[in-house]
């Protein structure tokens, strides 16, 4: 269970509180799903103030494989508008895809990162094209769906 250790010991890591700022840990039950929520620092005025929560779920291929990492709804947390940010919070970057950008250099804080980054540089208060029919027919898991990383300007 290379897997479980892995993720044992980024989650000593986050509970010494090495997470970078407005990164924290919500729920680490187990080595199969773990929440967090994330901030974007600076004074993008799409996100000012506001927190978002992601949802993690490992396969026992962690980390050679890519986590499913996917923004949830909870209490005060909504999914944040992004072109690449779908409705039901599915992520187009190309990080969470395996076999693309994923390394098993990679981890929980560093993804969050990421997508503090991906958030951060955003100006468009807008949904990817096709949002709505993606959504209605995306009920299989994230690791089958297959994006086209072509949109260098968000």
């Amino acid at each position: 269970m290379f897997h479980a250790k892995r993720l044992q010991k980024e989650l000593s890591k986050i509970h010494q509180g090495l997470p970078p700022a407005g990164i924290h840990l919500v729920a680490a039950n187990d080595f199969q799903e773990w929440q967090m929520d994330i901030q974007v620092l600076d004074e993008n005025p799409l996100y000012h103030g506001k927190t978002f929560r992601l949802n993690f779920k490992f396969s026992n291929n962690y980390p050679i494989e890519a986590p499913e990492v996917m923004f949830i709804r909870a209490t005060d947390r909504d999914i944040p508008m992004h072109p690449h940010i779908y409705s039901n919070g599915v992520i187009c970057l190309d990080l969470l895809s395996s076999g693309n950008g994923w390394s098993p250099v990679q981890s929980v804080e560093s993804v969050c990162m990421s997508i503090q980054s991906m958030l951060t540089g955003n100006t468009k208060n807008e949904r990817p094209d096709g949002d709505d029919q993606f959504v209605l027919r995306t009920n299989r898991s994230l690791r089958n769906i297959r994006f086209v990383y072509d949109d260098p300007t968000v």
